[in-house]
């Protein structure tokens, strides 16, 4: 695949290096297009060693090879990183002042665009404008990242990281030449893995949760074009790169950040194996097994409804915001009082969030493994729905189908 890399100028161009080889060593080939500004970050020696390809930011250079117009009638695709704010105005306003700038005028193919900037320029109502104008054209353009910025401030506006870059551009590429990221602009927070709750410094109560299933849906909302945050309990498996992470323990430091969270949430996907119990002493030193002692009692006390709590949170929102939409999930096993989904369909009703994916668990069943099989419920009543395969292929069924309750509805007013 041809592939044009356009540089912005901008200090994450330094990261637009890996995203480069990342293309490359996928088979690729790369004509890195710098901005004049991009090459007092990165000289153009580091893009042509890199890419194997002349670099040039000059309609002059080659002229008999006609480059600003031949360069955007070749390429399969277009990725601007990082997408400056003034590189944003241009191409909105349809500037050609330049090489990278003609080139995406003159192009046939999916463009996409990474920004990143100083929070103050992304929020600011003309870079915002010019995004949806963007977008309105075509052109996929990813949210920034979280994070730490030039200097002391942190915030969105971080490039995404260039994993998540690539897997962005391979999926528009995948799609049709009119692919929209669906998540783009949403913000979606996720929990992950499995709570432990404190008897002792030493011993815990958790669960058999490993976190993959979790990591797979903040990839796959990533990967749509979504700002993620992933409140993370125990995994084990490592956060995806390009989204935020919130490390929490235990249930009630999850229900803290979860409803802080929820605050600026377009959805929340509560995947995490919350503890419905926890020691109501905690003792401060080890507790030991002597045998002059009985045996001890440990006390339990309940663990609030983090769930429940989030969706009565939702519906108490100031009239004209667009509902939020919440994902639950449910790891059920069948008994004497019913199956898996008769349990499902009865926890749905009670906590009544937006969607339920129910998994049929066991000891060998779910937990750790790399499959999965789910069954998604709505609240609407409409047909489950189901999905099975790698945790990779659920996460993109609900993240699919998490898109598609979204466009049903107005936007926040």
């Amino acid at each position: 695949m041809r592939i044009v890399l356009g540089v912005g100028g901008g200090i994450a161009a330094y990261k637009v290096a890996s995203l480069l080889r990342l293309f490359t060593e996928a088979g690729h080939n790369v004509t890195v297009v710098p901005t004049e500004a991009s090459t007092r970050f990165v000289g153009t020696a580091t893009w042509e060693a890199l890419s194997g390809n002349p670099v040039s930011n000059s309609v002059f250079d080659d002229v008999h090879q006609v480059n600003h117009v031949r360069l955007g009638h070749e390429a399969d695709l277009i990725v601007i990183a990082p997408a400056t704010a003034d590189l944003l105005a241009k191409a909105a306003t349809g500037q050609a002042g330049d090489l990278l700038t003609n080139t995406l005028l003159m192009a046939r193919g999916p463009v996409l665009f990474a920004p990143a900037m100083h929070t103050e320029m992304w929020q600011h109502a003309a870079t915002r404008a010019n995004v949806e104008t963007l977008r309105s054209r075509g052109a996929a353009v990813l949210e920034p990242a979280s994070g730490r910025l030039t200097g002391a401030d942190s915030g969105p506006g971080r490039l995404p990281e260039p994993e998540a870059i690539f897997d962005a551009a391979m999926a528009l590429v995948q799609g049709q030449s009119d692919f929209q990221l669906p998540l783009a602009g949403r913000t979606v927070t996720i929990s992950a893995g499995g709570t432990r709750e404190p008897l002792d410094p030493v011993r815990f109560l958790g669960n058999r949760s490993s976190g993959k299933q979790g990591v797979a849906l903040a990839v796959a909302a990533r990967n749509a074009g979504a700002t993620v945050r992933l409140l993370a309990a125990h995994m084990d498996v490592p956060p995806p790169a390009g989204v935020e992470v919130v490390p929490v323990e235990t249930a009630l430091q999850l229900r803290e950040a979860a409803l802080a969270a929820a605050a600026d949430s377009d959805v929340v996907i509560m995947s995490a194996a919350v503890a419905d119990f926890r020691p109501a002493a905690v003792s401060d030193t080890k507790i030991k097994k002597r045998d002059d002692r009985d045996d001890p009692v440990i006390t339990l006390v309940r663990n609030p409804d983090i769930l429940h709590e989030l969706v009565e949170l939702r519906n108490s929102a100031a009239p004209g915001r667009r509902q939020q939409l919440i994902v639950g999930f449910a790891a059920e096993t069948g008994d004497n009082d019913g199956d898996v989904l008769a349990h499902a369909r009865a926890k749905l009703q009670r906590k009544g969030c937006d969607l339920l994916v129910v998994n049929h668990v066991g000891t060998d069943k779910v937990f750790g493994q790399d499959t999965n099989s789910v069954v998604i419920l709505a609240r609407s009543g409409s047909e489950p729905q189901e999905a099975s395969g790698t945790k990779t292929d659920v996460s993109a069924a609900i993240i699919s189908r998490i898109s598609g309750e979204l466009n049903s509805v107005s936007p926040r007013a």
